[in-house]
């Protein structure tokens, strides 16, 4: 490393190495020795603040997003009472949505139970944004968030199931927000996809389009 005049940061340096669970035991007490430093093998590091662990669950990053959230959701809720649903709701995007957002793609194929806290950060958000007591069935509240889109004059887009796009302030930033995101990618599937009639039969639905987009099929 002096050789390419770098330098080694010992106390910023860690090694994770990505195992599937039956060869754990062949990479255990792992360490490299770079100039003479050694480096030990860590069970979780922090990378542009996600946590990985070795098997890439990224249990121990949901479990950190998941009690972070919870935390400003218990601040915000102390002061709801005095806040408007405008005042609330850029309240919780900027202290909860926002963690639930970033990075959400290294999520993309976990199992339901490996996400299911996150679903319940969103729910509580929404329930707190909106009042809603705490036994009432959230599935009616998460779709009143949504508002579909609804032209001023009878149009063909009138039935085709969109949703309203919010104007965004700053393109760079607003452009990736979920607020936005979600709405205009879903704006953006075709009209068979949108009109599945349960949630898996949407994803096979969703994933035959992106298969076909991918290899240009028609």
């Amino acid at each position: 490393m002096n050789i390419n005049f770098l330098l080694l940061n010992a106390n910023k340096t860690e090694l994770l190495v990505d195992r599937p669970a039956k060869y754990g035991h062949l990479f255990e007490n792992l360490s490299v020795n770079i100039d003479n430093y050694i480096i030990p093998e860590s069970s979780t590091i922090k990378n542009l603040g996600v946590i990985f662990d070795s098997r890439l669950t990224f249990q121990p990053h949901i479990k950190s997003i998941t009690k972070t959230a919870f935390f400003h959701l218990s601040n915000i809720a102390k002061i709801r009472p005095i806040l408007s649903l405008r005042d609330a709701e850029t309240l919780i995007h900027a202290f909860v949505s926002s963690r639930l957002d970033y990075c959400n793609v290294l999520l993309s194929g976990l199992p339901n139970y490996a996400i299911r806290s996150l679903q319940l950060v969103q729910n509580a958000a929404a329930r707190l944004l909106t009042k809603t007591r705490k036994y009432d069935h959230i599935t009616p509240v998460l779709s009143e968030l949504l508002t579909p889109y609804t032209p001023a004059r009878p149009l063909r887009s009138l039935d085709a199931a969109l949703l309203v796009i919010p104007s965004i302030n700053k393109k760079s930033l607003g452009f990736r927000a979920f607020a936005y995101r979600a709405p205009y990618l879903w704006n953006t599937l075709p009209l068979h996809v949108k009109e599945a009639s349960s949630v898996e039969n949407f994803k096979s639905r969703l994933k035959t389009h992106l298969y076909s987009l991918f290899y240009g099929l028609p």
